[in-house]
């Protein structure tokens, strides 16, 4: 019930003459009484019906120990006296208040008081407190919090104030609800990545605060910080910008030589904002001192972002890099690296002195298939300078170096729902060989294919039989094609040199089944070839030797082919009782033999002079240069033999819990191949193909993979090492002589028993052509020096995490590789290569990292490239070391810096640079 305060009516008398009736002197008398002292009034309230406490009560703090209560305003009604022209004093209070607290809730209607003890929640319009205590004084519009004091004495429940999006934790608070301004004693808040403390914090509105004694930090422990910002006075805008005054860096509470007169941090709600990033510096025997990569970070939209990053050289060198990203959720996203640096090494006048401009150009996209089911589009480029890995200044990826190809490939590809169904792809490659700086691109190739039609195929539907699965397609590939080198690329001569060429086919094939185990097929291929450039042979007597003339214009041939197979597949089982260790091993053999058949297609051959004599005349064919190649000038009569095999064995499991046999892959495959030329005559023609054999298999728990090969041939060689017409077993050898032969060993084993994951894999090696795992060393782009090796650091740290020292698992993996070749093709029977490699990470500890990557040549007798790596983990802060000691790439760079990407330029990066 609200009261109204009372107020003074005074009631005039006005005096007749007295009789002297009695009645009227008493009644005289009452009214001079009443007359002479003051009379008070008091509205009468409607009463009205008490709303249940438990129907106030908001789902959030539904259990309580205390009722709640709804304080609201009502509006009165007047008793019949009537009230002046004073107007009673209106309550603030725009909306209801639900509150609780375990202890008590007292309301002091006099006071206009209501004080909430221990766990005190209170709810008003768009703010949450949460407090030890909380008083709120509703005449006042102001609400009060802080602690409270536990058994032992110290201070527990500090305040949590909530207002919209914005939360304070401080030791206490005083808060006007119709000014909205606050003060605030050792508030606690985040702001994105920042974490602040002020001693004292002003809330002048809803958009300013203003600081005193305030620290900033991104460390996760506001009130024991591994560094922190100092600063006395501070403008605070939420979700845009903090200034300051005098601003100093304390690390583990010792004031630091770094400070500034003033001070201004981001804090934009934006993912990402615009900013400079700042370069490290380094200096190089060849090139002087330099600044490396100092740039701009555009935030440009939601979509797509920019970096700028350069290098400067004293001597003269630079470098430039663009990188963007961009997506759109469920269209498409990628990404575009582009990398320019001009080198000069010494100092012009210098034997020394060289100059030169490399480049790398790299780009990813891939298109998320519900934006448009039927049409794709995706590309991997990585294309530029073939040396651009080997002598960048701000490269150190030793995988990319041992790679000799870099390769791309754009494509685009869409589906018609036509009958039949008709596929199309337009892809443009490029394959560079980084040792020759030899380049083939194809720009680009046409690719058109079209369901199989079965022209025979019943209504029913049912393709069984000879007839009844007779088929044929349509294929076109039609490819622009060019060759070209690293000093011509993109130059007027590139594009002269291309060939154009289109290639049609119709497969015609059938498969069935014969003598109810065998499956047969056969199939008849028909091929038309287009060019626009031909070739015209001749012997030129001027220059003495045999010229081409290039022929421009349409032409084009006709080739046509035949060719079955016939195969089956045999089981076999070999028991050795179930008592035995190993129960039974199975074999499956699937022998193939093939037979093809391509005629002679002289008719596209015409003859040269070869000589200056005009006597010895040769054939040649005028499509010889085209893409596709040219028409076989003999019979192609060839017998193909296959056999694959497979092993498995059913042992005893190691559980006696398990009542059936664990299965076990003993060989995954053994495969043999040969062929034989029907058509040799027996004298002059080899008609033996060599017998290749290849196999594989897993081992220790499919952690090893054991990959080997070999090349066996039937015939022998002469003194030069040119194969004959005659057996090797006839020539006093073996019936096979093995001309080479492999033995490929991988295996990796984690602490964990899994894969690593994504983020701690070899990505940039491996988009930049190097390997994905790390037994080439880790790659490392001196860009991007934040990249930690650690898991995600959203675990609890502190106490709890340190207790568990002793007991926590220590993560390590280990990589190792083995490879074995021998060579015999001209009896020189030796190894030809032989080296072992092997990679490992640890964690000494929770939080010291280490790795090695090393290995060793048994050919060259010497050690393979080998890398140190040590990274430490300081909570909000990474120091890494890397270090490769010795060889053509020694190197060594020492890196500590802040991990949050707002702090990323405060760091010392220091590296040596590779001589090249």
């Amino acid at each position: 019930m609200t009261c109204q305060k009372t107020r003074h009516n005074f009631t005039k008398i006005a005096f007749k003459p007295l009789y002297t009736n009695l009645f009227n002197i008493v009644l005289l008398s009452i009214f001079l009484s009443v007359g002479s002292s003051k009379l008070y009034s008091q509205d009468i309230i409607k009463k009205t019906k008490a709303i249940p406490a438990k129907e106030q009560i908001d789902s959030k703090i539904s259990n309580v120990k205390t009722d709640s209560t709804v304080i609201a305003i009502t509006k009165t009604e007047n008793d019949s006296i009537k009230k002046d022209s004073l107007r009673p004093k209106k309550t603030f209070l725009n909306g209801k208040v639900k509150y609780k607290a375990d202890q008590y809730a007292k309301i002091d209607q006099k006071k206009k008081l209501i004080t909430l003890y221990d766990k005190a929640e209170l709810y008003y319009q768009d703010v949450e407190l949460k407090a030890g205590i909380i008083i709120m004084d509703y005449e006042k519009n102001e609400v009060y919090a802080g602690r409270i004091r536990d058994s032992t004495g110290a201070f527990t429940q500090n305040p949590n104030f909530k207002q919209g999006a914005n939360v304070i934790e401080p030791d206490s608070i005083r808060f006007n609800f119709k000014t909205k301004k606050a003060l605030v004693w050792n508030s606690r808040s985040e702001q994105g990545e920042f974490k602040i403390k002020a001693a004292i914090t002003k809330k002048e509105n809803d958009s300013v605060y203003f600081l005193k004694g305030a620290r900033f930090t991104t460390a996760k422990d506001i009130d024991n910080p591994e560094y922190y910002f100092q600063t006395n006075k501070v403008k605070f805008i939420p979700g845009k910008k903090v200034v300051t005054g005098f601003t100093n860096m304390v690390i583990a509470n010792v004031p630091t030589p770094i400070a500034l007169p003033f001070a201004f941090f981001p804090m934009s709600k934006e993912t990402s904002i615009s900013g400079i990033i700042l370069p490290s510096y380094n200096d190089s025997n060849n090139r002087g001192f330099s600044l490396q990569n100092l740039g701009y970070y555009f935030a440009l939209s939601d979509n797509y972002d920019l970096t700028v990053l350069g290098d400067y050289y004293t001597n003269g060198s630079y470098g430039m890099r663009f990188e963007s990203s961009y997506a759109k959720r469920y269209s498409f996203n990628g990404n575009l690296n582009v990398r320019f640096e001009n080198l000069i090494n010494s100092e012009r006048g210098y034997p020394d002195y060289s100059k030169q401009n490399i480049y790398n150009i790299q780009w990813s996209h891939s298109k998320d298939s519900r934006s448009s089911p039927n049409s794709n589009f995706s590309a991997s480029v990585n294309l530029g300078s073939s040396k651009y890995f080997q002598q960048s200044i701000n490269q150190v990826n030793i995988g990319s170096n041992l790679n000799n190809t870099l390769s791309s490939s754009v494509s685009y590809s869409k589906n018609f729902n036509s009958i039949p169904q008709v596929r199309m792809s337009l892809t443009a490659t490029h394959s560079q060989n980084t040792q020759t700086e030899e380049i083939n691109m194809t720009l680009p190739t046409l690719q058109l294919s079209m369901d199989r039609i079965y022209p025979f195929v019943g209504k029913d539907g049912t393709k069984k039989g000879f007839i009844k699965n007779i088929n044929l397609q349509y294929n076109l590939n039609a490819r622009n094609s060019i060759t070209t080198t690293d000093s011509l690329f993109f130059k007027p001569q590139m594009f002269r040199d291309a060939k154009i060429g289109f290639q049609h086919s119709i497969p015609l094939s059938t498969n069935f089944k014969l003598f109810k185990y065998f499956s047969a097929s056969t199939a008849m291929n028909y091929e038309e070839i287009w060019y626009t450039k031909t070739i015209e042979r001749s012997f030129d007597q001027d220059q003495s030797r045999v010229v081409d003339k290039t022929i421009n214009g349409f032409d084009a041939f006709r080739t046509y082919s035949v060719s079955s197979s016939l195969g089956t597949t045999i089981y076999g089982t070999f028991n050795f009782g179930d008592e035995k260790k190993i129960q039974s091993i199975r074999h499956v053999m699937r022998p193939s033999v093939s037979y093809g058949y391509t005629p002679s297609f002289e008719k596209y051959y015409d003859t040269y002079e070869a000589d200056a004599t005009g006597a010895m005349r040769k054939q040649y064919s005028r499509f010889e240069n085209g893409i596709f190649g040219a028409p076989g000038l003999n019979n192609s009569n060839i017998l193909g033999f296959d056999l694959s095999n497979t092993f498995e064995a059913k042992v005893t499991d190691k559980d006696s819990t398990k009542m059936e046999p664990k299965k076990i892959m003993l060989l995954n495959n053994l495969n043999l191949s040969t062929s034989y030329n029907l058509d040799a005559d027996g004298v002059n023609s080899l008609a033996f193909s060599p017998v290749r054999i290849s196999g594989g298999t897993q081992l220790l728990d499919n952690k090893m993979n054991v990959n080997f090969g070999a090349t066996l041939d039937p015939y022998a060689i002469d003194n030069s090492g040119n194969r004959i017409n005659l057996f090797n077993i006839n020539n006093g050898g073996s019936l096979f002589r093995m001309t080479s032969s492999n033995m490929t060993v991988n295996y990796s084993l984690s602490s964990t028993g899994k894969d690593k994951p994504e983020k701690e894999k070899n990505v940039q090696s491996q988009r930049n052509g190097g390997r994905e795992d790390d037994l080439f060393g880790t790659n490392t782009d001196l860009g991007d020096s934040r990249r930690t090796q650690f898991e995600d650091e959203n675990e609890e740290e502190g106490e709890d995490k340190i207790s568990e020292f002793f007991k926590s698992e220590l993560p390590w993996d280990i990589t190792f590789a083995y490879s074995l070749t021998y060579g015999n093709n001209n009896r020189e029977n030796e190894i030809i290569g032989n080296s072992i490699m092997i990679s490992a990470n640890a964690d000494v500890t929770p939080k010291w990292k280490v790795g090695v990557s090393t290995g060793y040549d048994f050919v060259q007798n010497g050690v393979t490239f080998t890398q140190l790596r040590f990274e430490r983990d300081l909570l909000s802060w990474r120091m890494d070391f890397n270090w490769s000691p010795f060889g053509a790439n020694a190197n060594w760079g020492f890196f500590v810096g802040i991990k949050s990407g707002v702090l990323s330029d405060i760091k010392w990066d220091k590296r040596s640079t590779i001589n090249r």
